[in-house]
């Protein structure tokens, strides 16, 4: 064990620890939750830290040495990592996360210099976070490790969509019944409920891929409340863009670092974007499970995957466990777009003390949602049309009696639809009859083929 202390006192440490004074305490106030943090969250704080340790070596606010550990500390966060250990949902604004990271890459780099942990070499404030805040890099490192999520979130959604756009292909030939509050409706080719989920997919991805333009705006170098106090002008003024060296990721200064730094009406923004996506990717699972439902006493047009059974007690059964799973996820975005609506309205003047929940459940819906995408799309690849069912509903559904009120009136085919209790082949015989025609004569002018072309009328 060696002992560190801070202003309130001493706190014994484990000896094969990275971490140090700040850092227990936080294990000691806040217990764990059981989340955790997100790794590329952990990856942008290092590189945050990177960037500043360079700027201010190349300021001369730092000397070589102590410049040199901190990076190459920095560059081993993947090890470093399990020693970041604070709850993610921390009170304090991540002040405890800050410090955190701060301690693991002081006491590595002491290492790297030949000294021993605790020793401080390089110290956790005066040199890893020197001209910075928890206020500053905190939410920094958070854009940051969202545009990657967000961008691999967009490469799951294209991956997706075109697993869709297959089967629009596939299917587009299979006519079928379409249903309008789950009653029969007039026909619809399979492929085009595909096209459909294909369009809404194709609207997420482009809201996705443009509101990576509104997180680009960062407030490093704003420090506690976005004046820069503790901060030299020089190290300001160039620390965005050696952030964005290190990370290659595309952030630029914000226009106003106050702004930046107590509003996170942007978190709200984009999470509302990812909830619409998840209101998307919900319907689309749901509407499948209905369409595979059966198979043999109800919908049954779609045939689902096998990929696992279904029960543990009725043999053969196969249930359409992705769709479920995806839905079950998307509830999860459902709630945490709640929670953050809510903790993004709670920051009080200069700051959002709020933070920490504001990024945790922002990265875990972007993770929830990409594994969604990965998961349907692999199903989705699967499914297959039962085509003989599809036509055997369209054949009994009296919605396709609809151009008919162009000839007859509406009232007199619902008439007659209700009397033989919807039964397409009786009603379209009763009406021929009626009018002097010829059951043959009156199907072939209905012609079930082209009503799934736009505009059809009789």
């Amino acid at each position: 064990m060696r002992i560190e202390k801070d202003y309130l006192g001493e706190l014994e440490i484990d000896d094969e620890v990275y971490y140090g004074v700040h850092t227990k305490r936080a294990l000691l106030n806040f217990p764990e939750t059981g989340e955790k943090m997100d790794e590329r969250f952990i990856w942008a704080y290092f590189m945050v830290k990177k960037a500043c340790a360079i700027l201010n070596g190349e300021l001369g606010y730092i000397n070589e040495k102590i410049r040199d550990a901190i990076v190459k500390a920095c560059d081993e966060w993947e090890e470093l990592r399990k020693h970041v250990v604070v709850d993610p949902l921390v009170g304090g604004a991540g002040t405890s996360i800050n410090m955190n990271i701060n301690e693991v890459i002081a006491n590595r780099a002491t290492e790297i210099l030949g000294g021993k942990k605790g020793e401080y070499l390089v110290h956790p404030i005066d040199h890893v976070n020197l001209h910075q805040s928890t206020n500053d890099t905190f939410p920094t490192a958070a854009k940051i490790s969202v545009i990657v999520r967000l961008r691999e979130l967009i490469e799951g959604v294209i991956k997706l969509q075109e697993a869709v756009q297959e089967k629009e292909k596939q299917f587009y030939s299979i006519r079928k019944p379409g249903r309008t509050q789950l009653m029969d409706g007039p026909p619809i080719m399979l492929g085009q409920e595909f096209g459909a989920f294909a369009d809404a997919l194709a609207r997420d991805r482009w809201r996705l891929h443009k509101v990576e333009e509104r997180i680009r705006s960062v407030n490093i170098g704003g420090t506690a409340i976005g004046t820069g106090i503790g901060a030299p002008k020089d190290f300001i003024l160039k620390i965005t863009e050696k952030v964005r060296e290190v990370t290659k990721v595309k952030i630029a200064k914000a226009e106003n670092l106050i702004d930046a730094t107590q509003n996170w009406d942007v978190f709200s923004e984009i999470h509302g974007l990812l909830k619409s996506l998840a209101v998307n990717l919900y319907k689309i699972s749901n509407d499948i499970r209905l369409l595979s439902s059966g198979p043999n006493t109800a919908i049954g047009e779609l045939i689902p995957p096998k990929v696992q059974a279904g029960s543990s007690i009725m043999p053969g059964k196969i249930n359409p466990v992705i769709p479920e799973y995806v839905m079950q996820l998307c509830h999860v975005v459902f709630g945490n777009d709640v929670i953050i609506t809510h903790c993004c309205s709670l920051g009080n003047l200069e700051l959002n003390q709020f933070a920490p929940a504001i990024v945790h459940f922002t990265l875990k819906s972007l993770k929830l949602l990409n594994k969604a995408c990965l998961s349907l799309r692999e199903y989705v690849l699967k499914i297959e049309a039962n085509a003989k069912r599809c036509e055997e509903n369209l054949k009994r559904s009296t919605s396709n009696l609809t151009p008919l009120i162009k000839i007859f009136g509406y009232e007199e085919v619902s008439e007659v639809i209700r009397k033989t209790n919807w039964d397409f082949a009786k009603t379209l015989k009763i009406l021929a009859e009626k009018h002097d025609m010829s059951y043959d004569e009156l199907l072939k002018r209905l012609n079930l083929r082209k009503m799934t072309g736009l505009g059809y009328a009789l």
